[in-house]
């Protein structure tokens, strides 16, 4: 049995931001690799959806998957970049109680060795309620390199974000 299926409440929500998706329903690569990175963690996958870089409507987005739904992680792909529409990183500021500053700093770390630009990269995780929101960057390469490097980590920060004892 998975750890999704032996432990309740093991579960994903996954949220591709990019305009260009939403509107022609194209290939959703990005979300593809956010998807398999949730399998590997044998996470139950509860929710998958393309939405437009609006801050608004990501930030309500994150607040109905958290609050309505009580999803324990929301994964998000694309806007952590630095065009003007971007807005992934403010979206998530909008909604969090509380900073993970240490996964995107990972998050870059992991980048570094693959490519000149791990710098630029704004990926961005907190804390809403018992809900963790990591957002990933809108490659599926980056997706993989990063989410190898936090696949580790992810399991514990889950039980200690929902206050569950969880030796170090």
């Amino acid at each position: 049995m998975s750890p999704a299926e032996d432990e309740p409440g093991l579960e994903a929500a996954l949220i591709t931001i990019s305009s260009s998706r939403a509107q022609d329903g194209g290939p959703d690569e990005g979300g593809d690799a956010l998807a398999a990175f949730a399998v590997g963690l044998e996470l139950e996958i509860v929710s998958r959806e393309t939405i437009g870089d609006d801050r608004a409507l990501i930030a309500a987005r994150l607040r109905a998957l958290s609050d309505e739904l009580g999803v324990r992680l929301i994964l998000t792909t694309g806007g952590t970049g630095l065009t003007p529409n971007d807005l992934t990183p403010e979206a998530t500021a909008d909604v969090i109680d509380r900073q993970v500053p240490g996964i995107g700093e990972a998050m870059r770390a992991a980048s570094q060795p693959h490519t000149r630009h791990w710098m630029l990269s704004r990926a961005t995780a907190g804390i809403r309620g018992g809900t963790l929101i990591v957002n990933f960057p809108g490659s599926p390469k980056s997706i993989a390199e990063t989410g190898a490097a936090l696949a580790a980590a992810l399991p514990h920060a889950l039980r200690l974000v929902r206050g569950e004892y969880d030796p170090h």
